[in-house]
């Protein structure tokens, strides 16, 4: 059952799309921006701080280095406290796997551990092996991930070599569609619950078509109501900020 605070309204008066912003950011703001690929996300995070001069800056759910897409970002107290009923929100992504090798990490941030050969496999084979993942799934979150184990960020243990036991986390695949498939890449859009990691995704996807597979390209491009299309910049919220 969601708790009180992820069940709040989002008030709509304190979203600022592109090229709106408050004229007192300490009435609180939500602000849609399309982190770009490379950043980790509290890279927005602090810029967005840094321009504000508003200490108490947020961000709901968190995108890897190499992803790239929708991040909201919620600045002061009025908007902060609205962070768990903006994490609740499903999202969709759109996603490239490469089948026919796996990494430790799941994405391209690791090196390639195994090889096989997707080429025989059929886009019926693919469609219906997605659609086999559609609904409530358990999902053993990446080594490479922020989970905390034993008070410790799972993939600093990762980065000394260590490996865990993770417990499955149950999400749900809404839809997924696949877009493309032109041997080895595949091109999947996904929408979802939240705590659904795309990564661990491909990796499961490449594990049931018997020939592994893992992430090398992945767009958040909506949050609930929220889309990527009327999204800021990171780079016209910075020159609007300053």
């Amino acid at each position: 059952m969601p708790s009180a605070a992820a069940q709040r309204d989002i008030p709509s008066d304190m979203v600022y799309l592109p090229p709106a912003l408050p004229s007192a950011w300490g009435e609180g703001a939500i602000l849609p921006v399309d982190k770009p690929e490379g950043r980790p996300s509290f890279d927005v995070v602090s810029a967005v701080r840094g321009g504000t001069g508003v200490s108490k800056v947020g961000h709901a759910g968190t995108l890897d280095p190499i992803a790239t897409g929708l991040l909201i970002v919620l600045v002061a107290r009025p908007a902060t406290r609205l962070q768990e009923a903006c994490v609740q929100l499903p999202k969709t992504y759109e996603a490239t796997l490469r089948l026919g090798e796996t990494t430790p990490s799941y994405d391209t941030e690791t090196d390639v551990t195994s090889r096989a050969d997707p080429s025989g496999l059929s886009r019926s084979d693919l469609e219906d092996t997605c659609a086999s993942f559609a609904g409530p799934i358990n999902q053993v979150p990446p080594m490479y991930s922020a989970v905390k184990v034993d008070g410790e960020r799972l993939y600093k243990k990762a980065r000394r070599g260590e490996t865990v036991e993770r417990l499955p986390r149950q999400v749900r695949i809404d839809r997924i569609e696949l877009r493309d498939w032109t041997p080895p890449e595949l091109s999947l859009r996904v929408e979802c619950s939240k705590g659904t990691y795309i990564r661990a995704l491909a990796r499961d996807l490449g594990e049931k078509l018997g020939v592994g597979g893992h992430l090398t390209a992945l767009r958040r491009t909506a949050i609930g109501p929220f889309s990527v299309g009327e999204s800021w910049t990171l780079a016209a919220l910075t020159d609007a900020l300053a």
